[in-house]
């Protein structure tokens, strides 16, 4: 038996293929969730497989299956790669305690992992997968399987008919087609060779717009690219849309929840400046009430559009599953990260780049200006805020010295003036906030061995110092993160 430790961080269990993402390790898991079906009692309905187009996915999500079939649990199984949304909106809409997709989302290729989903089609909580890490770890014994194409003939797993039409005509039934297909835009598609692409075309087709696509194809290696719509990912795509005339350049990470966005003139939209438009579109322009929820680090300007309309803005851990349960405790019009996930009232408990792209191209037809011209706009009424992000890489091994440097902040000297900071928090990581509402945040990744820093501000170079203070702090504290700290201007 394996002597990987299982660890489920803020999107599952996320390994690196061949290294810990091998077939002992991805039954162990599966063994696990059949231990957790039992000790809640709910063995009595199917759990649906998915898989995206990573390399060992199809075949873990079969392995999977097997182990499942084996203990009397019926599956619902996908015969083609298929976006995370789908596999929880499908948990919610049949009903299922459980469902589960083969995924590492925006990681690096050599990544892959599997993502479990609860009642409702939500992210597993953390009492939830503390739980099923416990039961991982304390088994030891032979786990059960059986054969696939068995299974299958004994009518334990059952391949999902149409598995795209309940969740397709979901998001149809919520869009306001009619402004899409007046304003008719021309729009460029990039998947980044992941999992979403048919549900998005099938919806932009249907609205009537002109859509071309480009790495569309699957390829386990993501074109050497990292599989996550961020700035320096999308410069093809930002390139084709300005020399292609396009309107809008739309992209999906590889399972099809993160979203990123470049407008007509080749700029990219970043995460916060679309959660930004589209909580103003969905309240000021669609009359949908509501408070608004983002995650430590992301973007206050939400906070200041909320009160400006009355509302409120809340803010929680990172893990989309904390937004998830505080937009269904409010009532929220959506909740977002700055990382590119988002989701919407009414529609599934998770991030979902299908139906938000599809929203944002909503927005685009029916407010008459570009992402550009629509945000400054709104920076025009609440001010500019500026978000910048650096990531540190570090050994394993000195994960507890970061840690305690980091978390001396609050009860020692920081390297802040003290009449400027507001107060320090310490709910996930270290968060600065400062009184003019900019703040700085460093805390530990869930999936990587990294140490993520976010600053914002209203302009680059105080947001970019606040990092460069951060890491100077932390180097001065232990020696360890010695690269590229740079010039640290006065505060």
């Amino acid at each position: 038996m394996s002597d990987t430790v299982i660890k489920f961080g803020t999107g599952g269990w996320r390994a690196v293929i061949g290294d810990d993402f091998v077939k002992e390790n991805i039954v162990r898991v599966a063994s696990g969730i059949v231990m957790l079906a039992r000790e809640e009692n709910k063995k009595d309905k199917p759990i649906i497989i998915g898989f995206d187009r990573r390399f060992l996915s199809p075949e873990a999500a079969k392995w999977c299956a097997e182990v499942f079939s084996a203990a009397g649990i019926n599956v619902l199984f996908l015969n083609r790669s298929a976006p995370t949304p789908l596999i929880m909106h499908t948990v919610l809409d049949m009903g299922l305690y459980y469902g589960i997709e083969i995924t590492a989302s925006h990681n690096p290729s050599q990544y892959n992992g599997i993502k479990l989903f609860t009642e409702g089609g939500r992210d597993a909580s953390v009492d939830v997968t503390r739980r099923l890490e416990e039961l991982i770890a304390s088994y030891s014994g032979e786990i059960a399987c059986t054969d696939f194409d068995s299974a299958v003939e004994k009518g334990l797993i059952t391949y999902v008919k149409n598995p795209f039409n309940r969740f397709i005509d979901s998001i149809i039934d919520k869009l306001d087609m009619n402004v899409i297909r007046e304003r008719g835009p021309r729009i460029l598609f990039d998947p980044m060779h992941g999992s979403g692409t048919y549900p998005i075309m099938v919806i932009l087709y249907t609205a009537r717009t002109t859509l071309d696509l480009i790495h569309s194809n699957k390829d386990a290696f993501f074109g050497g690219e990292s599989p996550a719509p961020s700035r320096p990912s999308l410069s093809d795509l930002s390139d084709r849309v300005k020399k292609g005339g396009y309107d809008l350049g739309i992209a999906v990470d590889g399972d099809g929840d993160r979203l990123g966005i470049i407008d007509s003139n080749g700029n990219y939209i970043d995460a916060n400046q679309i959660l930004v438009m589209l909580y103003y579109y969905l309240h000021e322009y669609k009359g949908w009430k509501g408070p608004v929820v983002r995650n430590l680090a992301t973007t206050h300007m939400l906070d200041a559009i909320a009160h400006s309309l009355g509302e409120e803005c809340y803010e929680v851990p990172v893990g989309f599953k904390y937004i998830s349960d505080k937009i269904e405790k409010t009532d929220a019009v959506l909740g977002g990260e700055s990382s590119g996930g988002l989701t919407v009232r009414g529609h599934i408990n998770g991030k979902d780049s299908i139906y938000s792209s599809s929203l944002f191209i909503e927005m685009f037809s029916a407010v008459g200006m570009t992402p550009t011209e629509f945000y400054a706009s709104l920076q025009e009424k609440y001010g500019t805020y500026v978000l910048v992000e650096d990531n540190m890489r570090f050994n394993a091994s000195e994960y507890d010295t970061i840690k305690k440097a980091l978390y001396d902040i609050r009860k020692e000297s920081s390297p802040f003036d003290s009449d400027l900071v507001e107060r320090v928090g310490c709910e996930d990581g270290v968060k600065v906030y400062f009184k003019d509402s900019s703040f700085v945040i460093a805390r530990f990744s869930g999936t990587e061995p990294l140490l993520r820093i976010f600053a914002e501000a209203k302009n680059d170079s105080i947001a970019s110092g606040y990092i460069t203070a951060v890491k100077r702090y932390v180097f001065d504290k232990t020696g360890i993160l010695s690269v590229g700290i740079g010039v640290i201007p006065d505060f």
